[in-house]
């Protein structure tokens, strides 16, 4: 019997999705969570392995392999000693903070020969991933639209970015995944309406490369969430609900099919996947830098748009 290698994880970061990344990591077969970095440290103990003040201290427990979940503005810095440590590693959306920042992300962990993905946790969506392999299947016939809505009350745990890098990056990378294109311009307005120095509701009307419209809706002042995809085609509709991970075929008769969903939780399939390509196994499945890389390139031409007014075209590069 073939014995799985255990491979030793760090967490780097310990607020709201470092917490889930520590649970999962803490539990997936096949990895041992040994150290979190968390630089208040964890006064009450909770933790499920030893707090470190640094990444410094982190490496010093020989890791192979680190899932940074810190604030944005830090991914940069912490991708980049990582890199050069040769840590394979998973830096959370959105990649950085500018397009320039993850660029030379790719760059650092390409050059040193390292493992580097982003975490984009609706690929692993049992919704998302059923609705891909349809579309790739040809079951919608052409794809005329894809329209997303992604809403909710403002998370309090988010201070250095706005609606656009925190939540429109799931959307941005999400349509061109799902249908295979790039976006080719977008046309966008923001509203500020919490006091913070950041947009916080924003609405793209957009065009991929192949001519297909988009349209998206990312909003904190909902008082409801609603997570969803539309990709409306030539012989219907499907709808991918994320928060409930249900797929639904909209026929042109008015004919409703709901497809059975797989309950297996995202963040795990995701962070499984990262195992596996670790281990030595295949990294298909895996958001690579350079497609991170072009998500936040899409989210700065959203601000772009925003702030001039005008439709910002993208380099096909």
């Amino acid at each position: 019997m073939t014995m799985t290698k255990t491979v030793r994880a760090a967490v780097i970061g310990y607020g709201a999705m470092g917490r889930n990344h520590a649970r999962v990591l803490a539990s997936l077969p096949g990895v041992e969570l040994v150290v979190i970095v968390k630089p208040s440290g964890d006064p009450s103990g909770s933790a499920p392995a030893p707090v470190v003040s640094s990444l410094t201290e982190a490496l010093a427990y020989g890791l192979d392999l680190a899932v940074v979940a810190s604030p944005t503005s830090n991914h940069a810095e912490l991708g980049a000693a990582l890199a050069d440590a040769s840590v394979p590693t998973m830096i959370e959306k959105p990649l950085a903070g500018t397009v320039g920042q993850a660029r030379d992300l790719a760059t650092v962990f390409a050059g040193r020969g390292v493992l580097g993905c982003v975490g984009h946790i609706e690929r692993y969506n049992p919704a998302t991933r059923a609705l891909r392999q349809r579309l790739e299947q040809g079951e919608l016939g052409e794809i005329f639209q894809v329209s997303t809505r992604r809403v909710g009350p403002f998370p309090s745990r988010i201070a250095d970015v706005g609606v656009v890098l925190d939540l429109a990056t799931h959307d941005i990378d999400l349509t061109s995944w799902a249908t295979g294109r790039s976006f080719a311009d977008v046309g966008a307005r923001t509203a500020h309406r919490t006091g913070r120095p950041y947009e916080d509701l924003v609405s793209v009307s957009a065009r991929l490369d192949d001519d297909t419209v988009t349209s998206h809706l990312i909003s904190w002042l909902s008082p409801f969430r609603e997570r969803c995809i539309v990709v409306t085609g030539e012989r219907g509709a499907f709808v991918a609900d994320t928060l409930t991970g249900q797929l639904t075929f909209h026929a042109p008769s008015g004919d409703r099919t709901i497809f059975a969903a797989d309950r297996t939780e995202p963040l795990a399939a995701e962070l499984e996947a990262f195992r596996q390509a670790v281990a030595g196994g295949a990294a298909a499945d895996l958001v690579t830098l350079s497609e991170g890389a072009r998500t936040v390139a899409v989210a700065e031409a959203i601000l772009e748009s925003a702030r001039t007014g005008e439709t910002v075209r993208l380099d096909p590069a």
